[in-house]
């Protein structure tokens, strides 16, 4: 078992990704690996369990490698690579299938929000993605996950697994691993309905901050967000009970590195207007250097496409040397 402090996290190409994604899961990546031995992956394989079109998908997933490494993540500190390109993830993952039981997958809340009514129509990989996702983090013997609030359940399903496997096959090979939940934004939530998640599915454009937002969009959106009638709160157990100011304060709490409290002292009892023209000019100042080196880095195909060849060969290192000990654990036939 690995005895240094290793973190596995991956992000979904779905296409241009939002604020909702750096602060939830980008931002807090690039401190990360000042502390730990990092393993960041497109989860272009979980993408899948929902159609893609397949003229878009490797270019989404080239969107991301640039967010990540235009938001300060250091491609030569840090193993940054496609899942689908490490088939020990799949190979480990059928392993865990048998190790997991249907009554630990059917508890899982998230897909039966995905899956709402039509759960019988949906794919069995957005029921069985779970699998996956253990053997995403425990074949590099990972032991620390940055979550949002929405995967935890997920994680407590990825220790079952790992602390039955090593039950099972009397091991401590894989590790138990530890939640890492970051800051004042873990969750960004919709510029349209505080109670809902930033997400691009969204109908409306509106609703969210995507990183390749002009200066004036990102204006524009904030001046239009949603807001109550209200002078803003002065404490925080009223903020607490307004979604969509709560949801502004967070945002730029997260993007200052302050506590939400700190920014309700500053603001309080004063105008939206005067908050959202503050908060407007913070997102531009962070995330206007970040959408300028994101266009220079998808403009140099070659030099992503060298990165994800390069992290690719150090993760398939890792991986098949511990994919090598499962098969001994379990009992498998040398080839």
């Amino acid at each position: 078992m690995t005895s240094s402090k290793r973190i596995l996290s991956g992000v979904q190409p779905s296409g241009d990704l939002h604020l909702g994604n750096y602060l939830g899961a980008i931002k807090n990546f690039v401190s990360l690996q000042k502390e730990y031995e990092c393993f960041f992956c497109v989860v272009d394989l979980h993408a899948i369990t929902v159609w893609q079109d397949p003229e878009q998908l490797a270019d989404k997933s080239r969107d991301v490698i640039a967010s990540f490494i235009a938001s300060g993540i250091d491609p030569k500190q840090n193993v940054l690579f496609l899942q689908s390109q490490v088939p020990q993830h799949t190979q480990l993952a059928w392993i865990f299938s048998c190790v997991a039981r249907m009554g630990w997958l059917n508890r899982m809340t998230q897909f039966k929000d995905k899956a709402g009514k039509d759960k019988e129509n949906v794919s069995v990989g957005l029921f069985s993605y779970p699998t996956l996702m253990a053997a995403d983090i425990l074949i590099y013997l990972a032991t620390h996950v940055p979550v949002g609030e929405d995967q935890k359940q997920h994680l407590e399903l990825t220790r079952d697994i790992a602390q039955k496997f090593n039950n099972d096959f009397k091991t401590d090979l894989f590790p138990i691993p530890e939640p890492l939940i970051f800051g004042e934004a873990t969750r960004v939530m919709s510029l349209r309905d505080g109670t809902k998640k930033m997400s691009k599915s969204d109908l409306s454009d509106y609703s969210r901050i995507m990183l390749c937002d002009t200066n004036d969009e990102i204006i524009q959106k904030i001046k239009k967000a949603k807001t109550d009638p209200h002078p803003l709160p002065s404490n925080l157990q009223d903020l607490n009970k307004r979604p969509e100011a709560l949801n502004l304060f967070s945002i730029f709490a997260s993007l200052n590195n302050l506590s939400t409290e700190e920014v309700v002292q500053n603001y309080a009892g004063k105008e939206f207007s005067i908050f959202k023209n503050d908060l407007g000019e913070l997102i531009v100042e962070k995330i206007g250097p970040i959408r300028e080196e994101i266009k220079k880095l998808l403009a140099d195909k070659a030099y992503l496409d060298n990165v994800l060849k390069d992290g690719k060969e150090k993760a398939t290192i890792v991986a098949d040397s511990v994919l090598k000990d499962v098969y001994d654990i379990i009992g498998f036939a040398k080839p």
